[in-house]
C-alpha cells in the first residue's frame, strides 16, 4: 500500500512540480486557441480533448495532495487557492452555469502557486493591503478636494469636463493617468490664463507623490517578503548543519571510544 509519507514525496518533487507547470503552460495555449474560431473549426477536437486532459491531471494532482498531506493541507492559503480554480473548472459549463466555462482561463493562475517567485510577489503584495488601503484614502481625499476646486473653477468655462462633481472627479482621475491633460488644460487657459498651476500642482500631488508612495509600500511589502525568505533558508542550512555536526561529533566519540577500548585490550594482553 502506497504510504502518505511516499506521495508527499512525490507531489513535492521537483520532477513532478514541473510537470504540472508545463501542463498549465499547455492549457493556457490551448484554451488561447480556442478563442480563434478557425483553429475550433479545423481542431476543436483535439483542443477540448487536451482541455479536459489538463483538468484530469489537476484534479488528480489535487486529490494526490489532499490524500498527502491531510487536513495539513488546508493550513496552506496556496492549497485553499489551488483547490477553488480547480473546483471552478469542474464545475459544469452547460445550462445556468455556462458563463464559468470563461472562468477556465482561472487555472493559468496556479503558476502563481507552483513557481516560488511569483509567490514572493504575491505574498509582497498581500502584506503592503494595509499601507495600500491608507495611501489609497489618501489619494480619495485630494481627488475629492480637487474635484470640489475645479467644479468651482472651471464649471462655468468648460462644463462638458467640469460642470458637477462627479463630471469634474472623473476629468482629474484622467487627467491623474496623464490621458489628453494638455488638451484640456489648453482649453481652460483661453479662458483662464492661471490654470496651468491647478493642473501642475494636482499632477505633482495625486501623480508624483501619492501614486509614488503605492510604489515605496508595495516594494517594502515585497523585501519584507525577501528578507524572511532568506532567514528561514539561514535557519535551514543552520538546522541541517548543527545535525550534521552533531552526527560527526557522535562519530567521533564512538571512535574514541573503540581506539580506547582497542588499547585497554592491548594493555592486558
Amino acid at each position: 500500500m502506497i504510504t502518505r509519507e511516499a506521495i508527499r514525496v512525490l507531489v513535492t518533487h521537483r520532477r513532478f512540480q514541473q510537470f504540472i507547470i508545463a501542463v498549465i503552460l499547455l492549457n493556457a495555449v490551448t484554451l488561447g486557441l480556442e478563442t480563434s474560431k478557425a483553429m475550433v473549426g479545423q481542431f476543436g477536437g483535439v483542443l477540448s480533448f487536451l482541455d479536459r486532459a489538463a483538468l484530469t491531471i489537476f484534479v488528480v494532482e489535487l486529490t494526490l495532495r489532499l490524500y498527502g498531506f491531510g487536513w495539513r493541507f488546508f493550513r496552506d492559503p496556496w492549497n485553499v487557492f489551488d483547490l477553488i480554480i480547480v473546483g471552478i473548472a469542474v464545475v459544469p459549463t452547460s445550462g445556468p452555469f455556462a458563463v464559468l466555462r470563461a472562468m477556465r482561463v482561472l487555472r493559468m493562475l496556479r503558476l502563481i502557486s507552483m513557481v516560488p517567485a511569483m509567490r514572493r510577489v504575491v505574498s509582497g503584495l498581500l502584506r503592503s493591503v494595509p499601507g495600500l488601503l491608507s495611501i489609497m484614502a489618501l489619494l480619495a481625499l485630494v481627488l475629492y478636494v480637487a474635484g470640489v476646486m475645479a467644479t468651482k473653477m472651471f464649471g462655468s468655462v468648460q462644463p462638458e469636463n467640469f460642470g458637477d462633481l462627479g463630471t469634474s472627479l472623473f476629468t482629474l482621475f484622467q487627467v491623474m493617468t496623464g490621458e489628453a491633460w494638455p488638451d484640456i488644460a489648453r482649453e481652460l487657459m483661453k479662458e483662464q490664463p492661471m490654470a496651468w498651476i491647478f493642473f501642475v500642482v494636482y499632477i505633482l500631488v495625486s501623480s508624483f507623490a501619492v501614486l509614488n508612495l503605492f510604489i515605496a509600500v508595495v516594494v517594502g511589502g515585497m523585501e519584507n517578503e525577501m528578507t524572511e525568505d532568506v532567514l528561514e533558508a539561514e535557519e535551514k542550512n543552520a538546522a541541517a548543519q548543527a545535525a550534521s555536526d552533531q552526527l560527526l561529533l557522535t562519530e567521533i566519540r564512538a571512535l574514541r571510544e573503540e581506539v580506547a577500548a582497542m588499547r585497554s585490550l592491548a594493555e592486558e594482553r
